[in-house]
């Protein structure tokens, strides 16, 4: 169950931006935090939000596992995810990580308060599974934790990229079906969500929070090979890229508005932009080799970054 807090203690935030595979970066900064903290990150961040592949790993992290925990899982799974091109098989794919990894667990289970981001594909509206009513911003008559879906469920839901993915339907605890698609699409970058529940439902002062915003990087798009240049592989990168290109739009206009409204809240934002043409990739890159990179690029932003690092969090 999440922890109970004092009105003195700092309220730590962790949010976990989407980006497929890029991921891989994210995990590179969360090693490095988990050795600078000397524990696993549940026990050090009061709330923890993730979007898409963010949301894998906020999972996990809200379970109790450690980071190289979740490395070894994505080192598993993600390739083999990211190199199929059917959406079904993508989809199918993902929904084995999911019941693997997650099986049959429920937001009851976590072990400190957590954020999971979807998309409703027929109202187009966020919704946002949680696991305790203290995030609740109304209907608190009729809370359930995860609305009674498992978490597997929830996460899958909230990488289903559409069109590369097929959306998730899940069933509440109410008996309703609803039709999901990736949390991208409203807030690939969680943070601004996350700070409202603190704010506002759990009513934690502005001074109090110490939010860490990890992204997944800024890369070169992949350049248009000889292999791919048939009409359908060229219409697909190109399709691939639209698809960055409207994700990276929903999580910098997702930070501006962070900074305009909540500037008075501690942040730091780690997501570096990285230049060389090496370093080009996107969300759907299963070379393992390169994923790897990505990961060592992570440790190398957090180090930028661990004199703030420490002052919120240790």
């Amino acid at each position: 169950m999440p922890k109970r807090q004092t009105k003195d203690k700092p309220y730590r935030i962790l949010s976990l931006d989407g980006g497929g595979a890029k991921g891989f970066y994210t995990l590179g900064v969360l090693a490095e935090i988990e050795g600078l903290i000397g524990c696993r990150l549940h026990e050090r961040f009061d709330l923890v939000f993730g979007t898409s592949t963010g949301a894998i790993i906020a999972a996990m992290i809200a379970l109790g596992m450690s980071v190289d925990e979740i490395h070894t899982n994505y080192k598993k799974y993600v390739p083999e995810i990211m190199r199929l091109k059917n959406a079904q098989d993508k989809s199918a794919k993902l929904a084995e990580l999911a019941k693997q990894i997650f099986g049959d667990q429920k937001f009851d289970e976590v072990r400190t308060a957590v954020g999971i981001v979807t998309t409703k594909w027929v109202i187009e509206r966020p919704m946002i599974f949680k696991g305790s009513i203290a995030q609740a911003h109304g209907r608190r008559g009729t809370f359930l934790p995860g609305f009674g879906v498992t978490i597997g469920d929830a996460v899958q839901a909230s990488c289903s990229a559409f069109p590369f993915f097929d959306p998730k339907t899940v069933t509440t605890g109410a008996g309703d079906d609803v039709k999901l698609v990736d949390g991208g699409y409203c807030a690939n970058n969680p943070t601004l969500y996350a700070i409202a529940d603190a704010t506002r439902a759990l009513n934690v002062p502005h001074d109090r929070l110490r939010v860490v915003s990890v992204g997944v990087g800024v890369y070169p798009e992949p350049k248009i090979t000889v292999w791919n240049k048939m009409y359908w592989a060229k219409k697909y990168l190109l399709s691939v890229q639209l698809l960055q290109k409207t994700l990276e739009i929903n999580t910098q206009s997702m930070d501006q508005l962070r900074v305009i409204l909540f500037k008075d809240v501690p942040t730091v934002r780690i997501s570096d932009t990285f230049e060389q043409p090496e370093m080009a990739t996107d969300l759907f890159e299963h070379n393992l080799d390169k994923l790897n990179i990505l990961r060592q690029r992570g440790r190398e932003s957090f180090a930028k970054n661990e004199a703030t690092l420490r002052e919120f969090l240790v």
